[in-house]
């Protein structure tokens, strides 16, 4: 019951929109006007209760009306109502075997460019009905007898027509309490009020006795090969636009998703039961789907319920109708039939290079037929997806004159590519050492051949051809006559470059290791990262950027590019045992971390430097363990004397330094806020950082925990100034 305060007004809503553009329907597609009542009703109450959508509305489409409009001029409208019926049957079929994702396979293109069509052709035949004509029997004919028709033009019920487009135009300006009346419905009511206020000469609707005159379907008489492609036409179309309209409104909502292959089952049977009650083929409509989103429905009892209003109005308020004027009916075409052809489509299509087939559907549907239009769509869709998974790359590249000739062939090569193919190797001048790089996941033998017999030429000339395959070798295996793969290669997975060597390759000797493991790296790299960052190495090759200073420790188990997500160009690194600043001027001298200081904020003008320690630090437990452990290594033993300044604040701290792993973890803490105060004896640096040009940044990677910390500067009046120890570095 709490779901039904909303879906009650919200079918409410939808229902007075299904109204006019039923009537609208069916009289565009020359059905009578009833039957669009009785698709409305059949589609919110049975489509609605079997469908897999919780908020679709289904009822008469426009997209079907030129296709019900030849079938009802060919065989009558009871033999339609049999088509129908049997277009259900073929989509109640499709829907128990699983067929429902294929249509999802059909380019929006195709279905807008499909809708664009029908739209104008709607347009054109209701706007002689506007101008209190006939329409005429194809587009062309309505197209040639509308100067015409202008020039005899019946007052009155042109009048209606502009006061009904008017009304549609600027209702969505008004008030928002206003716009709570739909804006079809108001243009009929306004179209209706005055025309009888007016006494003008319109014509009027009759459905007077229509809902309870009901005639069986009868067999149609004729080619059975044309009335299947007719019941084929319905079920196909129906079916498409019902789910498609699905799929869109899935993202409109938060409840729970479509279910495809129900839909279609519930759309079979719906159309199977409006067929035998006498009404419209049925799907699904964006529009009024759309409407029920927004007027709040929660539940598929929406739809069903609009179908019950539909149904209630048809037999008890049926004689309502005759007060609205056919123009009125026919502007609501007009205006709806313009609006199919939408901006926002255009822009889509457009922006995927797909323009010619919304285009060519277009046309097609307009000048030869709806599924002629549709054919010619799915066709040129399909060679243009074609051409796009065969397209083929080829750049050449060569340092120097008389050098290397760089050449990398990308994408999937086929016969499709081979005229591009040839045409760029052999421009290749002949004698050339060629070093031939293949990026493809596919190679036909037509491809091969070709590119087999430029190798063999350019061989015979005296040039030299280096092959080298980046994926599965496609080349290798046809020269060598074994049997191909069957389709294309899938992508492999990319490099664990972050990996250590003993996690991904098999275990080696210890002599293997030493000699293979850097050759085997450097061939790992060649073949999967540099392909993708030489674009990147280009820009770099001239001048490097770097806005970041690293000073971190020569620990191998820190990684500055992985732990900060870091590329090329981003990190000038420095690296040295425990990731000491010797102050300015300190003995003993060390030039080479000064120098990388000098040239980075002096030249490469850094905006951050960053000292970054680490959890277990080497450096740190030998000047704890004090100069014993590093008898024997005077160099060593040298350099960590930088590194006093940060053992004598752990002492003015008072941490017990017998817990030995929590005085290590705290040393390595302490030794970054001490090098960060080391830089400031630095001139530069220091005159940077009080302009606000520069910022001194502290880490702390935990290894074990593979997490990074930001440890802040200590600030001369911070209370930690006083010799205790940082804070619990902040998890970043």
């Amino acid at each position: 019951m709490r779901t039904l305060r909303h879906d009650v007004p919200a079918s409410l809503v939808v229902f007075l929109v299904a109204v006019p553009l039923s009537l609208g329907v069916a009289l565009a597609a020359g059905a009578p006007l009833a039957a669009g009542l009785v698709a409305a009703a059949v589609g919110g109450i049975v489509a609605g209760r079997l469908g897999g959508s919780v908020v679709q509305v289904s009822g008469p489409t426009a997209s079907l009306t030129v296709v019900i409009a030849g079938l009802v001029t060919t065989y009558g409208w009871r033999a339609t109502c049999l088509i129908t019926i049997m277009a259900g049957g073929l989509q109640l079929l499709l829907g128990a075997f699983k067929a429902a994702r294929a249509a999802l396979a059909v380019s929006p293109a195709v279905v807008h460019g499909m809708l664009a069509g029908v739209g104008i052709i709607i347009a054109l035949a209701q706007l002689h009905v506007v101008l209190g004509g006939s329409p005429q029997q194809s587009p062309w004919a309505n197209l040639a007898q509308l100067p015409s028709q202008i020039l005899d033009m019946h007052g009155h019920k042109v009048m209606v027509g502009i006061l009904t487009v008017t009304v549609l135009l600027v209702w969505g300006r008004m008030p928002k309490h206003v716009r709570a009346v739909p804006a079809p419905l108001a243009a009929l009511l306004t179209a209706a009020v005055t025309a009888a206020a007016f006494e003008w000469n319109v014509t009027r609707i009759d459905l007077s006795g229509a809902i309870t005159a009901w005639a069986p379907p009868e067999l149609p008489s004729g080619d059975w090969q044309h009335i299947a492609m007719g019941v084929l036409l319905v079920a196909l179309v129906a079916g498409a636009e019902s789910l498609l309209c699905c799929v869109a409104t899935d993202g409109m909502h938060t409840g729970a998703r479509s279910d495809l292959d129900r839909e279609l089952t519930g759309q079979g049977v719906a159309n199977m039961l409006s067929g035998v009650l006498g009404g419209l083929p049925v799907a699904g409509v964006i529009v009024r789907s759309t409407t029920n989103i927004q007027a709040g429905a929660r539940t598929r009892w929406s739809a069903v319920l609009h179908g019950v209003w539909v149904l209630l109005f048809a037999l008890c308020l049926g004689w309502t109708i005759k007060l609205i004027p056919m123009e009125a009916l026919a502007a609501l075409l007009v205006f709806i039939g313009i609006k199919t052809i939408s901006l926002g489509h255009l822009r889509k299509v457009h922006g995927h290079n797909e323009v010619p087939v919304y285009v060519i559907t277009m046309s097609g549907v307009i000048l030869v037929g709806l599924a002629e239009g549709v054919l010619a769509g799915l066709a040129l869709a399909a060679l243009l997806a074609l051409r796009r998974l065969t397209r083929v790359t080829v750049d050449k590249r060569q340092e120097e004159p008389g050098g290397v000739m760089h050449t990398t062939v990308s994408g999937s090569l086929t016969f499709l590519g081979v005229p591009r193919l040839t045409q760029e190797l052999r421009a290749i001048p002949p004698g050339t050492a060629v070093d031939l790089d293949l990026n493809i996941d596919f190679m036909d033998n037509a491809a091969f051949d070709a590119l087999h017999s430029w190798r063999l030429d350019h061989e015979r000339l005296g040039g030299t051809v280096t092959v080298d395959e980046l994926h599965d070798e496609w080349y290798s295996m046809a020269a060598s006559g074994g049997r191909m793969f069957p389709a294309k290669s899938p992508p492999k997975a990319p490099g664990r470059w972050w990996l250590p060597w003993t996690h991904r390759r098999r275990p080696l000797s210890a002599a293997a290791a030493i000699e293979c493991r850097l050759a085997q790296g450097t061939d790992e790299f060649h073949k999967r990262t540099a392909p993708l960052l030489r674009p990147v190495f280009t820009q770099l090759a001239t001048q490097q950027r770097p806005s970041h200073l690293f000073l971190t420790c020569a620990d191998s188990r820190v990684v500055p590019s992985l732990i900060t997500s870091s590329g090329p160009g981003d990190l000038f690194t420095v690296r040295n045992i425990g990731n000491l600043v010797p102050c300015s001027g300190a003995e003993p001298r060390d030039d080479s971390v000064a120098a990388a200081i000098e040239y980075a904020t002096g030249v490469l003008k850094v905006h951050t430097i960053t000292v970054c320690g680490h959890s277990g630090c080497g450096a740190m437990a030998a000047l704890l363990q004090g100069p014993a452990t590093t008898e024997g290594l005077p160099q060593l033993t040298r350099w960590l004397r930088h590194g006093h300044p940060s053992l004598d604040r752990l002492g003015e701290s008072g941490q017990d330094t017998t817990a030995e792993d929590a005085a290590l973890d705290a040393l390595c803490r302490l030794n970054i806020q001490q090098q960060l105060e080391n830089l400031r004896t630095y001139r530069k640096v220091d005159e940077q950082v009080r302009a606000g040009q520069l910022t001194l940044v502290g880490l702390y990677f935990h290894i074990g925990s593979a997490r990074v910390h930001h440890v802040p500067p200590r600030d001369a009046d911070s209370p930690a100034s006083d010799g205790s120890l940082p804070t619990e570095p902040t998890p970043i």
